[in-house]
């Protein structure tokens, strides 16, 4: 097996705040430092792709950033696209090399995955060709409308500012319960032989939130193995926390001096 890694990173981290969460400090190096070095020292890996983001200034602040050190990882960096992940992961494609025999896609927001379930997904990769991790749903699903209902609270904006009479907006009606049986949410990393998802990319509709769904709509199988429920995606403030316990790390403020960088 001959092994490329694409990590998208062009994200712009909109639940995360103001902040560029791949930026985030976690045990004394950025979070998307974390993420590629999980595939680093990995005997099948040979290549390592990172898709910053596509607008100049957005991409030259990435370089500037994350430049020397992936380069000194010997991770490629290239430039995502200007829109929708399936954009960036089809830009990166363009920069694996044809020898690859399997490419594997993995969220640049997912520090948080194992040694093990890295080995079960290639092992399982060597045998099928489109193998991702996933968990089963634990939490009662419910769809929501799409209208904002009154919750009966000030919005706090609002509530600050002096205004009476407003009401926060982020509640919503439900509409129905959906059955949990057979459902599970899939993770990353998605492994694929090369070929096939370069086919997958070949398609005309490329609308997906992730890169099994386009091997699907060729009508390829997929086989998914047990995830991990402590392979999180950091999508707010608050996931670095339960990520920083995962990894057993500790805040800057409570590091040694000499273990801080």
């Amino acid at each position: 097996m001959n092994l490329a890694v694409i990590i998208p990173a062009a994200g712009a981290s909109s639940r995360f705040g103001d902040r560029d969460k791949l930026t985030e400090d976690l045990g004394g190096r950025p979070l998307l430092h974390r993420t590629v070095e999980l595939f680093v020292n990995h005997d099948r890996v040979s290549c390592i792709v990172v898709a910053g983001p596509h607008d100049n200034a957005r991409f030259n602040e990435f370089k500037l950033r994350h430049g020397d050190r992936l380069a000194l990882l010997g991770v490629s960096l290239c430039r995502g696209g200007p829109e929708h992940r399936w954009q960036t992961v089809r830009a990166a494609l363009g920069h694996v090399p044809d020898d690859c025999t399997h490419i594997a896609v993995h969220d640049a927001a997912r520090p948080c995955a194992s040694p093990r379930l890295l080995d079960r997904l290639f092992d399982a990769a060597a045998v099928h060709d489109a193998v991702i991790p996933a968990v089963d749903v634990a939490d009662t699903l419910k769809r929501l409308g799409d209208e904002p209902v009154e919750s009966g609270a000030d919005d706090p904006l609002d509530a600050l500012l002096g205004e009476p009479g407003s009401r926060a907006s982020d509640a919503r009606a439900v509409v129905e319960t959906v059955p949990r049986a057979g459902l599970a949410a899939a993770q990353t990393p998605q492994v694929f032989r090369a070929s096939l998802l370069r086919r997958a990319y070949a398609q005309d509709d490329l609308s997906s939130t992730d890169d099994a769904g386009l091997v699907e709509r060729l009508g390829e199988p997929v086989v998914a193995l047990p995830g991990e429920v402590t392979n999180i995606k950091i999508t707010r403030p608050e996931d670095l926390r339960l990520a920083m316990a995962i990894l057993g790390l500790k805040p800057s403020r409570e590091r040694p001096t000499h273990k801080k960088f």
